[in-house]
């Protein structure tokens, strides 16, 4: 049985989605079209996990232990406190991640020299070599859908992705673009 289709009309403007403005163009979107995109990210996701999955499988790893290893490879020296609020996982959770990462020599926790109940993460040189093979990985499929995909296409689905983010998140994300450029 089909349910109706409602279109959602998404406004563009300089401002981005929901900006009004005159000249702004229209996006119709049937319930069926976002359907069709939500699946979309769930097979998008599975292909993007794939390649690391395999290496984080030979290491008795999973997907928390990569999102840790990513973070504190893109905020060396960040405290667990920081990788708490960006991972929204609770702190039992990462502890075990952590306690594993540390006791197999990937993560490396230092003391705060101002505050000595903080402990800043780094990544041992044994945990940049995992990182590197862990995003050349995600890097490579990254590259071929990007290429396929075209300019636009990849400026789109940036915005599309910030877009999803609440703000909170899209602050972090930010901040962390900023930091490396």
């Amino acid at each position: 049985m089909n349910a109706t289709k409602t279109p959602d009309i998404i406004h563009h403007g300089p401002d981005g989605p929901g900006q009004s403005s005159s000249g702004e163009s229209l996006l119709f979107l049937t319930d069926d079209q976002l359907r069709q995109g939500i699946e979309a990210m769930f097979f998008a996701y599975r292909g993007f996990t794939a390649d690391p999955d395999k290496i984080l499988e030979t290491r008795d790893y999973g997907r928390a232990h990569h999102r840790a290893i990513h973070f504190i490879h893109a905020m060396p020296g960040t405290t667990v406190r920081n990788l708490l609020l960006i991972l929204g996982v609770t702190k039992q959770s990462l502890n075990r991640v952590l306690r594993k990462l540390v006791e197999d020599g990937i993560v490396e926790s230092r003391v705060g020299r101002a505050d000595k109940r903080e402990r800043h993460l780094f990544l041992t040189q044994a945990g940049q070599v995992l990182e590197r093979e862990l995003s050349d990985a995600q890097t490579a499929r990254m590259r071929s859908a990007f290429r396929h995909a075209g300019p636009e296409a990849v400026s789109g689905f940036r915005k599309v992705l910030e877009a999803m983010m609440d703000q909170e998140m899209r602050s972090k994300y930010r901040a962390l673009r900023e930091a490396r450029s």
